[in-house]
């Protein structure tokens, strides 16, 4: 008999989500819905996923999921208070019970030697806290960062539903 297959991370996330009658949301920048993507390719997955907001320039972050105008002035799009922000606003905005968030420079332009493309920002908020994850994938290639963001993204979702069930 042959060994039954592992889930995949986001079959696990959605598992977790619905036997908890959990939903989420993604707030998406660098990765433009390719987070949602991932959770919406598998069947099911409406029983958890309310959906997403692409929100690529600063003022949709600012319009779509009241990310404040000075947080982005003050630290840039691609910083931990705007990822924090991002999935805080997403989750209050969609009346979901988590949200993930990325933004981050994906590249092949757009870095600098404090931002290097490669630098991207996760956040999972829930009703209890928000965590976020300061990735530096580096120049690997647009595709690709935007790739392994996704993949990390769903990691962190998985970790925070295992260690607070997100209650």
């Amino acid at each position: 008999m042959a060994a039954k297959a592992k889930p995949s991370v986001g079959r696990q996330v959605l598992d977790i989500l619905i036997q908890a009658g959990k939903t989420i949301a993604t707030a998406e920048s660098c990765t433009g819905g390719l987070i949602a993507a991932a959770l919406t390719d598998i069947p099911g997955s409406s029983a958890a996923v309310y959906g997403g907001f692409i929100t690529y320039s600063n003022s949709a972050k600012a319009r779509m999921i009241q990310v404040p105008p000075r947080l982005i002035r003050d630290y840039g799009a691609v910083s931990n208070q705007v990822a924090r922000a991002m999935a805080d606003g997403a989750r209050n905005t969609a009346r979901t019970d988590l949200a993930v968030s990325a933004t981050g420079i994906a590249g092949p332009g757009g870095g600098s030697e404090k931002k290097p493309v490669g630098l991207v920002y996760i956040a999972v908020s829930t009703e209890l806290a928000t965590v976020v994850i300061e990735h530096r994938f580096g120049d690997i290639g647009r595709a690709e960062i935007r790739q392994a963001t996704v993949a990390a993204a769903l990691d962190l979702i998985l970790q925070v539903l295992t260690t607070d069930e997100a209650k």
